[in-house]
């Protein structure tokens, strides 16, 4: 059965919407007053009268006033489409219904205001916005465009610039028009799909992430059988807005956002769109005539070692402190995985073993610098392959570090199930495993994995559950995967196996992303860097580095992450000294794994994505 955007036979045909010039488009007020009177101020002077106006929804949302705010668009009588947000306070449904993903910051943080604006909209407001419909097809220059908050398939679908072009098909199929204007995603774009047209004008009530505390709306302009298409950007009392909103006790974040004109979150946020994060926007006019857009120039990412395609240097990571020190205990590992990060298997040994001697070598420069030092951490290749790991373990303990070892938890472990369990009667939680499993099924771990891998992986987990260790899963979050979904499967094995581990928490149930995807990840920008960490992302070489002892080489040397054994780039040094550079995030990895994939080896899981977007 379609969603609420969809229509079946016999549903009532959406308003329709005449105009012979110009149309202003604007959407997401969010109880801002100050921004919706300069908008309807600015449209004065554009001499656009009300009829010639379409609201995408959400008139209602983080702002102070949303009474106020309402009662501007409802006196001027200008077509409004249901948003979420009314689609909630109309129906008295308890939040806000903005499509946040349970837990997120989003979501915490919707829970504030969409409070403060159910005590402020009256039951008049509440029947009007529940009145209002979920499209306004538009007919402009002989195009008939179809105007939703979200996408025509759900009222709080997230549909950005960067969405796929198959998505966007399906659902300009799915309106049956020539385009769609949309909102609800809060940032401005046109796109021409094909010979058809997406259109979103930005909010006017939240900035659009790039710095800058303007507003957006767009202004439609018949020409011939063309539309031109203009994004324009609305200055206001973006200060007064804010202090309004610290007055009435509204979360510090949005407050501040409209000052900063960056986000307080960026849960929502695909990666191209945080990658632009405080990039100031300068939407160039679009004439759209029907015509296929031409086709993009190629991707030129991470080609200059110094600055991005768009000519902004490199994002730059200090050391802060080194928390955790990986060492690579070498490349072999008894089974071959499809998409390995580095290429490990029963074959691959150019990282060769790591010696004892090297490693207590390390740990006595790092005693020596680093007294901040409190995890150890062993990867591969599988490390217990390695002769000496068990006795590096037990020596990293005795120094009193935490130690973490990355294992599939198959054959090479289980012959030294005897020194596991002695270690966990001596050191207790200090010793913690993390397991790999590709699949909650026994099909999908093999076909990455290997035939008769997951039955002794299985076992070796189970091991470890009923000998008490404090356990982690690791597997991997495909492109395009629901992680519910995943995450739910996996409740279910751990369930039926009797292990220990919650599914939902990240701790535990760590999600790495694929690093294999054929499109380029978008390349970070100082400033958009910059950006993201004072939002509290983290990558791992501002706390971590690894030790590896490259085939060839006289001596073990020190990388930035656990990620790039082999990019000469990313190799720091001789000694951890060395190593306590900076490190410039000029890599696919670092854009997809860590910046924009909020993955992390170490054992806090996954590094916390800093929170969200407006919707």
């Amino acid at each position: 059965m379609p969603d609420d955007g969809a229509r079946l036979p016999g549903d009532p045909a959406p308003p329709l919407l005449v105009a012979d010039g110009p149309v202003l488009v604007f959407g997401g007020c969010y109880s801002n007053l100050q921004a919706t009177e300069a908008l309807l101020a600015q449209a004065a002077r554009l001499r656009i009268p009300p009829e010639r106006m379409i609201c995408t929804g959400d008139v209602i949302a983080y702002g102070a006033d949303a009474r106020a705010s309402l009662a501007l668009i409802r006196a001027r009588g200008i077509a409004t489409v249901m948003g979420n947000c009314e689609e909630s306070l109309g129906a008295d449904t308890g939040d806000c219904g903005c499509g946040f993903a349970p837990g997120s910051a989003c979501a915490r943080l919707s829970a504030a205001w969409f409070a403060h604006a159910d005590r402020e909209v009256s039951d008049d407001d509440r029947r009007w916005m529940a009145g209002l419909p979920r499209r306004i097809d538009l007919l402009l220059a002989g195009r008939r465009l179809a105007v939703v908050h979200g996408a025509p398939s759900r009222i709080n679908r997230f549909v950005f610039a960067s969405t796929d072009a198959a998505e966007l098909d399906r659902e300009l199929a799915l309106a049956g028009t020539d385009g769609v204007i949309g909102g609800h995603c809060g940032l401005p774009f046109t796109r021409r799909v094909g010979t058809r047209l997406w259109h979103n004008s930005g909010a006017i009530g939240m900035p659009a992430n790039d710095a800058t505390p303007r507003g957006w709306f767009s202004l439609l302009t018949p020409r011939g059988a063309a539309i031109e298409l203009r994004h324009l950007p609305l200055e206001y009392d973006h200060a007064a807005a804010a202090r309004a909103m610290r007055e009435a006790g509204l979360p510090e974040g949005y407050a501040r956002a409209l000052e900063s004109g960056i986000w307080p979150s960026f849960d929502v946020l695909p990666p191209e769109e945080q990658a632009a994060t405080a990039r100031p926007l300068a939407p160039a006019p679009c004439l759209w005539d029907g015509a296929p857009p031409p086709a993009p120039p190629p991707s030129r990412g991470f080609a200059d070692p110094a600055r991005t395609a768009q000519g902004e240097p490199h994002a730059t990571v200090a050391l802060a402190g080194l928390t955790t020190l990986w060492f690579n205990t070498g490349t072999l590992c008894n089974i071959a995985c499809t998409g390995c990060y580095i290429d490990s298997s029963p074959r691959n040994d150019r990282l060769i073993y790591l010696t004892r001697a090297s490693f207590d070598r390390f740990l006595d420069e790092a005693a020596s610098r680093h007294p901040e030092l409190r995890e150890i951490g062993f990867t591969g290749g599988e490390p217990f392959l390695n002769p000496d790991v068990p006795g590096m373990i037990e020596a990293a303990l005795r120094r009193g570090y935490r130690v973490l070892v990355l294992t599939n938890a198959m054959r090479p472990m289980q012959l030294h199930l005897a020194t596991l369990a002695r270690l966990r009667d001596s050191f207790g939680d200090k010793l913690r495993l993390r397991v790999s499993l590709d699949h909650f099924t026994r099909e999908g771990h093999e076909r990455m994995r290997g035939a008769g891998s997951f039955a002794p992986a299985l076992a070796g987990l189970g091991w470890l559950a009923e000998h008490g260790f404090p356990l982690a899963v690791a597997t991997r979050l495909p492109a395009g995967q629901d992680q519910a979904a995943l995450r739910a499967g996996f409740a279910v094995l751990f369930r039926e196996q009797k292990i220990p581990v919650n599914a939902c928490d990240p701790a535990q149930l760590v999600l790495f992303p694929e690093l294999s995807d054929a499109a380029p990840p978008p390349e970070i920008g100082a400033s958009c860097w910059q950006a993201l960490h004072d939002a509290g992302r983290e990558v791992m070489c501002g706390s971590s580095r690894m030790v590896v002892h490259r085939k060839g080489e006289a001596a073990a040397r020190v990388v930035a992450c656990t990620l790039q054994p082999y990019e000469p780039g990313f190799d720091l040094g001789a000694s951890l000294a060395e190593a306590a550079r900076p490190v410039v995030l000029n890599h696919p990895h670092c854009a997809r794994f860590c910046v924009f994939g909020g993955a992390s080896c170490a054992g806090g899981a996954n590094a916390a994505v800093a929170a969200a977007a407006v919707g």
